[in-house]
């Protein structure tokens, strides 16, 4: 169950950031073409950008798809791969929390400083805040793929290279029987 809400809050979240991001950029290239522009889409794009590279870091997280060194883990047994994968969930959950830890005092120190942007003058933490939430989301995911490596699981491994070379091989093979 609360893994379904935090799937459905990363979604829309993500969608919400991409869809915003994308509107702010072709309407500033389209205003910027007539002689105006929106002042303030760079800069809200940017920090949607912070947002959204986070949610995609836990989704990658959930998802066994970041990129890793296996010359190690291949090159061991199982127990012993094992115990690298609860190392390195270890040091992720760590490492996120300390990202989203150390955000909260950012925006905790923003707000009491009356800080406020530049184009937009909306208070900073408002947008600080993005680094905290998705480290957040980060930490929540790395715990959870440490908690299925101690219980003993194996965790969803997604190899998104070999997909994409595996769809573009297809793709030839379609093109070259089509000719």
């Amino acid at each position: 169950m609360v893994n379904k809400i935090l799937d459905k809050i990363e979604e829309v979240l993500v969608c919400l950031c991409l869809v915003l991001m994308t509107a702010l950029t072709f309407g500033n290239a389209v205003l910027r073409k007539l002689g105006s522009g929106i002042f303030f889409s760079e800069e809200v794009s940017t920090y949607l950008f912070v947002l959204l590279s986070l949610l995609g870091s836990a989704i990658a997280a959930k998802r066994g798809a970041h990129l890793g060194l296996t010359l190690v883990t291949e090159r061991v047994g199982p127990k012993t791969a094992r115990v690298l994968g609860i190392i390195s969930m270890a040091l992720s959950t760590a490492f996120s929390a300390l990202i989203c830890y150390y955000g909260v005092f950012m925006v905790l120190n923003q707000y009491e400083k009356g800080q406020v942007t530049l184009a937009t003058q909306l208070p900073e933490c408002i947008f600080g805040s993005f680094v905290p939430i998705g480290a957040l989301f980060m930490t929540i995911r790395f715990g959870q793929n440490l908690y299925k490596l101690i219980a003993g699981k194996e965790l969803e491994k997604e190899d998104v290279v070999a997909d994409a070379l595996e769809a573009a091989k297809e793709e030839e093979e379609r093109e070259g029987g089509a000719k």
